[in-house]
This record gives structure tokens, sequence and C-alpha cells, in this order.
């Protein structure tokens, strides 16, 4: 993982005046939708690079140690190995980016990739996930819980009501103290976008956050009617890259929720390198969140392979 995002002062002179063109927005979205996708050995090694970028994901209410611990080792083992020798990528170690569950999960992922013998960083979300509405103090304390068990990465969620009343300084205000509360885990701040009411506010909410330490700015809970979409990615994008030529700090960006086709990561790759570059396209800078994302790309790898698309029981089960 990069260096942290020490932050900056906050700057509300910055944000005052921003304007978002939604149309504009919209044209550019559409046209990253319309484009028609790479193939062949091409694509298989694009879905592969995908599988790095993943922070393979349960936050259901029925989690278990025994479904986290299967979680873990499909994280360390995401394609079948037969798959990978046919590819001649059998020992590049490829794996998922992280493992994300919630706080009280994070001592079952830290023992099951210990026992598994590999080093993916555990994400664990925290301040009163999905809704954000809990005490600022219990959020903390969530959070330096969730650390203490073992958590690397901490995906924290805003209160969105201080983005829809324009109270920029107590949101600065809140992330700073989780930037201190997460002590040496990275930051990776989401902001529900689906629910912040506009893409100005979108764009100032980014803004906000990397002003005020995040690692990483984050789409969606996964939770909210709309989750990632490409005119919200593409209004966060632009404010990393605004955020980057200002103060020369690289913020990394992870979209969430609704991912779920090997057809749509590679859009997500697909924009990631047109808007910010190849430097962007590392699990230092990129991650995307998903639950069965994987179980699809890993279909694709085999349809590469073999010609033939698997069956249901061809495939072990994330």
């Amino acid at each position: 993982m990069a260096a942290h995002n020490l932050g900056t002062e906050l700057d509300l002179s910055w944000i005052s005046k921003v304007q978002v063109n939604h149309p504009a927005v919209l044209r550019r979205a559409q046209q990253v939708q319309a484009r028609r996708t790479v193939k062949k050995e091409w694509q298989a090694a694009w879905l592969l690079k995908a599988v790095t970028f993943i922070d393979f994901t349960t936050l259901s209410g029925d989690d278990t140690s025994s479904n986290v611990q299967r979680l873990c080792y499909k994280a360390k083992y995401p394609i079948r190995e037969d798959l990978l020798k046919a590819l001649n990528m059998h020992d590049k170690d490829i794996t998922t980016a992280a493992v994300c569950v919630y706080p009280a999960r994070v001592c079952d992922a830290v023992r099951a990739l210990k026992a598994a013998g590999c080093n993916i960083p555990v994400a664990s979300v925290a301040t009163g996930f999905p809704a954000g509405q809990t005490h600022l103090k219990t959020r903390l304390e969530e959070i330096r819980l969730a650390v203490e068990d073992g958590a690397t990465e901490i995906d924290v969620v805003i209160n969105r009501s201080l983005v829809l009343t324009g109270q920029w300084e107590a949101l600065y205000d809140e992330i700073r103290q989780f930037r201190k509360a997460c002590g040496e885990a990275h930051l990776k701040t989401i902001l529900a976008t689906g629910e912040l009411g506009s893409l100005t506010n979108v764009y100032k909410a980014s803004m906000i956050a990397m002003m005020a330490g995040s690692d990483f700015i984050k789409t969606s809970t996964g939770k909210e009617t709309v989750n990632a979409t490409f005119p919200v990615a593409i209004v966060m994008l632009r404010a990393i890259r605004d955020f980057f030529w200002k103060t020369g700090n690289k913020i990394g960006f992870k979209p969430a929720g609704g991912i779920r086709s090997a057809k749509d990561a590679l859009a997500w790759l697909s924009l990631i390198k047109e808007e910010l570059g190849d430097e962007w396209l590392k699990p230092e800078l990129f991650r995307i969140g998903a639950s069965t994302l994987l179980s699809d790309i890993e279909r694709q790898i085999y349809h590469h392979v073999t010609g033939r698309y698997a069956a249901y029981h061809d495939l072990p089960m994330s």
C-alpha cells in the first residue's frame, strides 16, 4: 500500500464555486459504456489484472467464521490453478487485493489468512456502516477496535447529512478524527454517492475527504439504492486528478456496489486508464469492492481456456 495521505488544511475557497457540468458528465459516461471491450488473450490478461484489484467482500448479517474462512481461502486462490497453468500465470501469485468484512469478523479473517500463509490485507468497514448515523464517539471506537483486531485498512462511511446541509467544516473535522483513529491503517472514505443529492456535492465531498487525509475515496457502501455509476466515478476521478495536480498526492479510488460481471470490470479498468493513467492501475491506488464479481471473471477465464462455459459444479464457490 502507498504512503499515507497526510491531508491538507481545509480550503473552502477551492470548492465554494464548483459546479459540475451534468450533461457533459453523462456524455462521457455513455462513451465509456458504449466502447467495445478487449477480446481473446488481451481480455484474459485484463481480467487477471482485475482480480488483483478486488476487495473481496462479505457484509451480510449471517456472516460466520466459516464463511469468512472460505472467503479468505478464495482470496488467496481466486482462479483455479489448472486455468492459470494453461495461461502460464500459475507462478505470478495472483490474489485479490484484500478481504473486506464487518468489524466483528476481522479476527476471523486475520486468523484464516495467517493459516493460509499469505499477507493479503484485511479491510474492515466501520463508523456505523452503512448509515453512518451513530454517535461520533461510537464510530471512532469502532475504528480503533477493528485496528486492534488486525485490520490494516478501514472503510469508513461519512454522515451524509453533513454534505446535504453544506457543513463542510464539520465533515472535514470528522474525517480528520477518523484519520487519527486509524493510526497506521489506511483510510478509505465511503461517500455513499447515491445519497448525496447532486454531482456537485459528490465533487465537493470527494475534495473534503482528500483534504482531511483519506487514502482512498469510495463510491458506495453497496447498500444504497444507487451504488457505483460511471457519472459519479467520472466526477470523483476528476476530483482525484485536481487534488493530485494541486498537492502532488495520489489518492486511490474504489467503486463498490453492483459491479458483478467481467464486462463491468473491464469498463472500470478502461475508465481508470483513460482518466488517471496507468499509474493508478495498481492495487495501491485502485480497488473494486465486490462479492460476486470474481465468480464471473473465473467463468470467463474458464471459457477462454476451454472454449466452453463452466457448469455450476466446475468452479469452486466463493
